[in-house]
């Protein structure tokens, strides 16, 4: 595992990124795929949350290089309308700032097809929101208990992230303002960008369970499990083909599905070599 810290104005501080790379790397000169998997929300979430779930024993002896950063405790892999803690500009941390240092100094692939993006809660989120936004740059896309409607269920997502984003991480700022600035709303649902997620891979998990609630106690994983329903209605709709799981218990990382993920994640991206 590499670790680095950055020097960026995006942010109010020095976000922290981990970098685990395959067996060989130092010394082989061959070039790798890249998986961004982003962590959820909560105080004490950050770019060791990954680290603390086993992902060097889950990536074991997987050709892939994977990229861990600070996505702050309730920052939503956003651009917040409003702060009053300083700049939290996750998004172009990530987009504008992370993703091109790592392919200028890292042996990558700088191409759609050797990317891939994911996360865990509000991780899943923003892997979710980047892979649609950001359309050419990842092939595929991967939500692990990550809601991915914010206009279901009475708009509770965009509620749970702009009270969250308040209280831990804006400092009474939000992530979408109040009142909600409906354009970003729209830009960052992936129910209203099904389209973009067509010619990716696609990969779902949630489970059936109401409880334990996540770390804000504001929604239930079988909320979250509603809304990737919602979603997979709509790229059902569309013709879009994805891989989608409902499976016992709450809001959690599940190795044995991570693992399966990260199988069909590499067999999408070009190959090491």
């Amino acid at each position: 595992m590499w670790f680095y810290r950055f020097e960026t104005d995006a942010i109010g501080w020095n976000p922290h990124v981990n970098v685990l790379v395959p067996d060989g790397y130092r010394d082989n000169g061959r070039r790798y795929p890249v998986l961004y998997l982003f962590h959820g929300g909560g105080v004490g979430q950050d770019f060791i949350s990954w680290d603390r779930a086993g992902i060097r024993e889950l990536a074991a002896r997987k050709e892939i290089i994977i990229v861990m950063p600070d996505g702050g405790p309730a920052g939503w892999y956003c651009n917040p309308v409003h702060s009053n803690a300083g700049p939290r500009n996750w998004e172009t941390f990530h987009m504008a700032q992370l993703l091109p240092w790592i392919d200028a100094n890292f042996r990558t692939y700088a191409e759609f097809d050797g990317r891939a993006v994911s996360g865990f809660s509000m991780g899943g989120f923003g892997a979710l929101k980047y892979a649609a936004k950001y359309y050419g740059h990842f092939a595929s896309v991967s939500a692990h208990s990550g809601p991915a409607n914010l206009r279901g269920s009475g708009d509770l997502v965009t509620h749970w992230a702009n009270a969250s984003s308040a209280a831990v991480e804006l400092a009474g700022g939000t992530v979408y303002g109040v009142p909600w600035d409906q354009a970003r709303v729209s830009a960052d649902n992936p129910m209203e960008n099904v389209e973009r997620y067509r010619g990716k891979r696609v990969f779902m998990i949630a489970g059936d369970s109401p409880a334990p609630f996540d770390p804000f106690d504001q929604i239930t994983e079988r909320a979250v499990l509603t809304t990737q329903n919602d979603f997979k209605g709509a790229l059902d709709g569309a013709g879009i083909a994805h891989e989608s799981h409902a499976v016992g218990g709450g809001h959690v990382i599940r190795g044995d599905f991570f693992r399966r993920d990260l199988d069909g994640i590499i067999g999408r991206l070009r190959k090491a070599g």
